[in-house]
């Protein structure tokens, strides 16, 4: 049983690009040395969402994650999504990136889950072949299903959190009711699941219902304040806790405004902005955002007291 426990605020990390949109290691470089110089994180998450992950092919995704296990050098855990469509490939992949180095697998919801209901066996088998196949703590991940993703019933739940590496569960489901059902479920399943809210748009909320952490996209912008927010919440100073959260807040909003497809491109825009990355570029077919959008991200951004670049 593995001894890692995930708490606080885990960024899912973007991938740097170029203008033809090939991964730029160069800028992914300098991007994860400065979310390294953050006392204070409880991990980082590559290869999510946030990063493109489904639009990464396996070569990328593997050199990708060496860079971030090279450059993190174990100052906090590094986590790597699986991405993939069917159990052999995601076995597969799991090999590589146990082999690399990672400290645990987010398993993202696969196409086999569409439609209802849902055998509890093809998720339970999905998640017992890479646990039997690697060594390494796997995070469950329960998502929207109109971002293609998953909401697991309770005997599902409880079924899943029995396999042997199975440490934690994202929780995104963007709907308060089903998260408090998930936690109390997985906290009365005889198994220590950690909860970390995948829901950007009310991460304090989750922190005081209860979550251990957060693993967003919006966690990779408004690091320091997102950490001393957690922290806030640890030490019942709530008052601190909600004047943080309310000027954050209105970027949160800017970056997942509809349609929350875009909120790679934001997130990427909003680095840019204040100088952590040189480029905004998504790989197609996500597409760029609009002069608007860019507006809107500056002025949240400066309302937050950063200095833009330009």
């Amino acid at each position: 049983m593995s001894k890692l426990k995930l708490e606080g605020i885990i960024p899912a990390v973007v991938t740097p690009m170029k203008s033809d949109f090939s991964v730029d290691f160069a800028q992914l470089r300098r991007y994860a040395n400065w979310v390294k110089s953050f006392d204070g994180l409880g991990g980082v998450a590559v290869n999510m969402d946030t990063g493109e992950g489904v639009h990464l092919s396996r070569e990328e995704k593997i050199k990708i994650l060496e860079s971030w296990v090279e450059i993190i050098d174990g100052k906090f855990p590094v986590l790597c999504g699986l991405t993939t469509r069917y159990t052999k490939e995601a076995v597969e992949e799991a090999k590589l990136i146990s082999k690399v180095g990672a400290d645990a697998i987010v398993v993202f919801p696969i196409p086999a889950y569409a439609g209802n209901p849902l055998p509890l066996e093809i998720p339970y088998q999905y998640h017992k072949a890479i646990s039997d196949a690697v060594d390494l703590p796997l995070v469950l991940f329960q998502l929207q299903p109109s971002l293609s993703g998953v909401l697991y019933d309770e005997r599902t739940l409880v079924k899943l959190a029995s396999i042997k590496n199975v440490i934690a569960i994202k929780e995104a489901s963007a709907d308060a009711l089903k998260f408090v059902q998930t936690m109390t479920t997985l906290r009365n399943s005889g198994r220590k699941i950690s909860i970390l809210t995948g829901n950007d748009d009310f991460i304090l909320e989750s922190f005081i219902l209860g979550a251990d952490g957060a693993l967003i996209g919006f966690g990779t912008i408004a690091i320091a304040e997102q950490i001393e927010m957690f922290k806030c919440v640890k030490d019942r100073n709530y008052e601190r806790a909600f004047d943080i959260y309310s000027k954050i807040k209105p970027l949160e909003e800017v970056i997942f405004a509809t349609p929350v497809r875009d909120y790679r491109a934001r997130v990427k825009e909003a680095l840019r902005l204040i100088g952590v990355l040189k480029t905004s570029y998504v790989r197609p077919p996500l597409l760029p955002i609009s002069a608007a959008d860019k507006r809107r991200i500056a002025m949240a951004l400066k309302n937050l007291g950063y200095k833009l670049k330009n």
